[in-house]
């Protein structure tokens, strides 16, 4: 069973633990199996300013109001009806809207933000209601939510794609549903798929809870019957090859400094607004970065508990998992629950109601399709 997590470290703001490096499903694509709906990545509107940690909606459940640097309600533009409590998409879309028409506050590092007005809930709301999130801003960034603004921007915060799994977390290995007998994938790391395009809030519980316990159930069936398969090979060999590979380079080039330009560019090209021309360059850029990963040197030569070498190990995988993101987000040529591409800014169902499937291919990954399944409800536009 993977329960790997997911891989919000690919972008540089997120509310992702430092851990969120995508380990299990790199895992999986370097094994020659598919990812599914890697294009589709849900932006919260509101993390912490440079640090992504999560400003929960219950802010704004609460009356606080996102306000730009002229100090206006902008949500009521852009969604009149429900305002600051628009759909994460929605309100995400909006905020680099204001930032893009000049209309984000400027801040000490020369990125922008839009502020989090909850001055006017009064103290006792703010301390007694919301007591964590304003917490976080005090000792953060330094900010009194009761006297002033709390600094926000959008922060990666969950996958929707992942390892292509059946309702029984069975993963699998093709188009046709086929399984990997005795391979199974739970939470953030799989795509079962019940969160479509665009996960709602607290459904990462389903992710955890349910297909959790429904995993563990098909396990311990699959086990009364199960026989200890032999290895075709040595299963070490791979790991033993790469550890020994990452150990002895000696090029000039840094992780961190690969790590950073990725995280930025893929937060920039192939974030909450995605287009032809960004995406075919970030897909050119990940060719660079990866080219400039074969010259970093691990400065700790030692075999326990090395970080120096598991950031290394990580950077590899994250290199992957922006390329997945990067190619099915290029592939889709429609805009779809947390995908919005700017060139094909309306949904197609006519020739988009579909799962896509990549797998690693040293040639040029190859993208196939599985249909989505139409159960009571049909999937529809969302309309306000």
């Amino acid at each position: 069973m993977f329960a790997t997590g997911g891989y919000g470290r690919v972008f540089r703001i997120t509310s992702n633990a430092h851990v969120g490096t995508g380990d299990g499903c790199s895992l999986v694509y370097n094994a020659g199996l598919p990812l599914e709906d890697m294009e589709f990545y849900q932006f919260h509107p509101t993390g912490l300013w440079r640090l992504g940690i999560l400003v929960s909606e219950a802010a704004r459940g609460e009356g606080g109001i996102l306000r730009n640097s002229a100090g206006e309600r902008f949500m009521e533009v852009y969604a009149p009806t429900v305002k600051d409590l628009a759909p994460r998409d929605m309100v995400s879309r909006a905020i680099i809207s204001e930032i893009r028409a000049g209309r984000g506050i400027l801040g000490s590092d020369g990125t922008y933000y839009i502020n989090l007005d909850l001055t006017h809930l009064g103290k006792e709301v703010i301390d007694e209601k919301i007591p964590e999130i304003t917490g976080f801003a005090r000792t953060y960034l330094g900010v009194e939510p009761t006297k002033e603004s709390v600094p926000i921007q959008p922060t990666a915060h969950y996958a929707m794609g992942g390892i292509p799994t059946n309702s029984n977390t069975e993963v699998i290995a093709d188009t046709k549903g086929n399984i990997v007998h005795g391979f199974y994938a739970a939470g953030e790391c799989a795509c079962v798929s019940v969160h479509g395009a665009n996960r709602l809030g607290t459904n990462s519980l389903l992710d955890l809870v349910v297909f959790g316990r429904r995993g563990g159930k098909r396990i311990g069936e699959f086990l009364k019957n199960a026989s200890l398969a032999e290895f075709k090979s040595d299963p070490t060999e791979k790991t033993n090859a790469l550890i020994s590979k990452l150990l002895s380079q000696t090029g000039d080039e840094k992780i961190s400094a690969i790590r950073r330009d990725m995280q930025q560019n893929m937060m920039d090209k192939c974030g909450i607004f995605r287009n032809e021309k960004e995406l075919t360059e970030m897909k050119e850029l990940i060719k660079e970065y990866k080219e400039r990963y074969k010259k970093i040197t691990v400065q700790d030569k030692g075999k326990v508990f090395n970080t120096d070498l598991v950031e290394a190990i990580e950077l590899g995988n994250l290199l992957d998992i922006a390329e997945s993101i990067n190619d099915s987000a290029l592939n889709r040529k429609e805009s779809r629950g947390a995908h919005t591409r700017e060139d094909f800014p309306k949904r197609d169902d006519v020739e988009w109601m579909k799962h896509t499937l990549i797998w690693k291919n040293e040639g040029g990954n190859k993208i196939d399709y599985k249909s989505v399944a139409k159960t009571r409800f049909e999937p529809m536009e969302r309309k306000y």
